[in-house]
């Protein structure tokens, strides 16, 4: 094993240890092991995705980061011919939901996951997709 060290904000990690203690982990090192290997699991179904593919990408960002929503909607725009709709929901008086669904090429999908993922001011971004093929 390798020993690592991180700074985290200190609600996050709060938030950790109630979902490693609401999972009965009896080692925070057991529970980020495990997150890691979740994180790295779906990196890859992201990066094998390939042909025709139909989903929602559910972004949550903080709309008081500045240019975060002009970021988001340049990035949209730019990937207007895979997107089908979206709507937007105030979540709390800090954070918002961009819900995108998406059509087309994967790798194109996962460009733009990728993109809004790397955004200041975006706190989580998930994709779920299936085919897109006719059946």
């Amino acid at each position: 094993m390798m020993r690592i060290s991180m700074s985290l904000p200190k609600k996050l990690l709060n938030d950790f240890d109630e979902v490693l203690k609401d999972r009965g982990y009896n080692s925070r090192s057991k529970g980020i092991r495990d997150a890691l290997k979740d994180y790295i699991v779906r990196y890859q179904w992201m990066k094998d995705m390939e042909g025709d593919r139909v989903g929602i990408l559910a972004v949550i960002y903080d709309h008081h980061y500045t240019g975060v929503m002009e970021d988001l909607t340049d990035i949209q725009h730019q990937y207007r011919d895979f997107i089908n709709a979206n709507m937007h929901l105030h979540m709390t008086e800090k954070n918002c939901l961009e819900v995108i669904v998406v059509k087309g090429d994967a790798q194109k999908i996962r460009s733009l996951s990728e993109k809004i993922m790397r955004l200041k001011g975006v706190e989580h971004v998930k994709l779920t997709t299936t085919s897109g093929g006719e059946q």
